[in-house]
């Protein structure tokens, strides 16, 4: 990890953040059609949280052809997290997009939303962390009290936050959130505004570009296993009234996901070509870290599985930290039907 980010410390603030107002690049519907002379679909798809390098793969998909071969022009627009993605898809605004698992347990746990279901893993293992640096005196999540950390309100690691501060011996309660957005975390970070920041824990490059100084990573997987990482969502309506259409798209998605992660030079330059301000070095470090977490390292998992027993032991972790208000089933946030099968 060291030699990736070491590849990235010298970027400057403007191209390392990697995010602007959403950019969809070249368009699937040059021509409104595809190879077979049918006219193609219109499709809103968010990102996960703005456009860094992890979520390169939908621009490689459209890049590529993968979603105009499968009969769809997709508009990308950045995200700004689990709350605000699940928020858009449920209100119709967008189509698909990514969201933690786990922050969508905790929003239909909770009674915060409905109406949606997650078809796909994107990463097997959750990639939520506390992302700070060298100087702020943080080196074990205990060395958290006292801090200010920063995020978006509807982002997964700060929901999460309590239930991580609890198996982790933090007293949450000496921990002060502040708002923060997905353009301007970072740069917080590095005007010493905040002690830390809620990220995933492949922003390491990143990050690093931008501060210029050392990350320090306290990944969420430490203290909490079994929880997957981002999942892909539609509405329930969309899964119910066209299982077809979700199944073309989650394939073309995971095809640009595959190739992203076999090639992530070639998508961070995709990303560049799509988004200006990306720094394709940062961008392709991401990709090589998120690597690990989409393969899952310890069993023969396909890209795109995912497994009713283990979202059950995550409902259970939740459960049993007091962070559910209701008991839930995997049922209720995943559509089996339509996930790749293992």
């Amino acid at each position: 990890m060291t030699r990736l980010t070491r590849t990235v410390a010298a970027a400057t603030l403007a191209t390392a953040l990697a995010l602007v107002s959403a950019c969809s690049g070249g368009s699937d519907s040059a021509d409104a059609k595809n190879g077979d002379g049918k006219s193609l679909e219109k499709v809103t798809y968010l990102t996960s949280f703005g456009n860094f390098g992890r979520d390169s793969y939908v621009w490689v998909a459209k890049d590529k052809g993968f979603f105009k071969e499968a009969g769809f022009d997709v508009e990308i627009k950045p995200g700004q997290g689990t709350g605000a993605v699940i928020q858009t898809i449920v209100g119709g605004q967008a189509d698909f997009g990514p969201i933690d698992l786990t922050g969508g347990l905790l929003q239909v746990g909770n009674g915060v939303a409905k109406d949606f279901v997650a078809v796909a893993a994107i990463q097997q293992r959750t990639m939520a962390a506390i992302v700070s640096v060298e100087g702020k005196n943080i080196a074990t999540p205990k060395d958290l009290e006292g801090k200010k950390l920063a995020d978006t309100p509807g982002s997964v690691v700060r929901n999460l936050f309590p239930t991580y501060a609890r198996m982790a011996g933090v007293d949450y309660n000496k921990v002060t959130w502040v708002n923060g957005d997905a353009q301007t975390l970072m740069g917080t970070l590095a005007s010493g505004q905040v002690d830390g920041i809620g990220q995933f824990v492949v922003g390491q490059p990143t990050v690093e570009a931008v501060t210029r100084k050392k990350p320090v990573v306290l990944p969420y997987s430490n203290v909490m296993q079994d929880l997957y990482g981002n999942a892909l969502i539609t509405s329930s309506k969309i899964a119910k009234e066209n299982p077809e259409k979700v199944k073309k798209f989650t394939a073309a998605l995971l095809k640009g996901l595959e190739y992203a992660l076999a090639k992530p030079q070639e998508a961070a330059e995709i990303l560049k070509k799509n988004v200006d301000t990306t720094n394709p070095a940062a961008a392709a470090a991401e990709l090589q870290l998120m690597a690990g977490y989409v393969r899952s390292s310890n069993s023969g998992t396909a890209i795109g599985t995912l497994d009713s027993d283990r979202v059950a032991k995550s409902i259970a972790i939740l459960q049993g930290a007091g962070a559910l208000k209701s008991n839930i089933t995997p049922d209720q946030i995943i559509d089996f039907s339509l996930v790749p099968k293992a």
